[in-house]
């Protein structure tokens, strides 16, 4: 299976985790998403009283410069980690 669609499956795993993944962690998958999808954050980060949007961007610019490709590899690895795998 290549990158892309190990990525595209994992996506669908996620959904079917048995429990819900902590804040650190949804961020972290958020993060490797966008990065693996739209590459290196763009844009203003959102305003003070925009909490979630803030941690999101944010979370989203610590994986800056990381490749498309790797983020999506990432991505795959710590969905199976959630997994048990």
């Amino acid at each position: 299976m290549s990158v892309g669609e190990e990525f595209a499956q994992a996506q669908v795993d996620v959904k079917k985790l048995g429990a819900r993944p902590g804040n650190d962690v949804l961020l972290k998958l958020y993060a490797l998403y966008k990065q693996g999808t739209q590459g290196d954050a763009s844009g203003s980060r959102p305003g003070m009283f925009d909490l979630t949007g803030r941690a999101k961007f944010d979370a989203w610019k610590n994986v800056a410069g990381t490749d498309r490709e790797e983020a999506q590899r990432q991505y795959v690895e710590l969905v199976r980690r959630l997994q048990g795998r």
